[in-house]
């Protein structure tokens, strides 16, 4: 199995970013209201935070890189996204949803967190079956 290790990084860049724009710009003033961050506060260990996230992603990218190429057929686009799509559908949202519940979150706060991490795992493994 031949991994890409420069579209691993790609990828998991792009979903870093994605998440930067979504929680920093999109949803900001939603989320950071939901989590329980008083208005106008900065994140406590914003950088070691940054940097988690992109580890996150970047594992996360290399595990996507792993399933499309166990895939059949995942050498386009858009299969790599549907393979996004499935692995969200059964590794991300069971768990963040019991996650959310047993945490007595809002449904608000679940719908930013899914849609994130469903466009992330959609757009990277579009990305990572598109240059296998």
């Amino acid at each position: 199995m031949h991994i890409s290790y420069l579209w691993i990084v790609v990828a998991a860049v792009v979903m870093w970013l994605m998440g930067a724009l979504w929680y920093g710009v999109i949803f900001k003033k939603s989320w950071t209201k939901l989590v329980g961050f008083a208005e106008g506060a900065k994140m406590p260990n914003a950088i070691f935070a940054m940097g988690a996230c992109f580890v996150a992603c970047l594992l996360l990218s290399f595990v996507l890189s792993v399933v499309v190429h166990m895939a059949p057929g995942a050498t386009v686009f858009t299969k790599g996204f549907e393979l996004g799509v499935v692995c969200w559908l059964g590794f991300m949202a069971p768990p963040l949803f019991a996650q959310h519940i047993c945490e007595g979150r809002r449904a608000n706060l679940f719908a930013i967190n899914a849609a994130y991490w469903l466009l992330a795992m959609a757009i990277g493994g579009a990305i990572l079956a598109a240059f296998h």
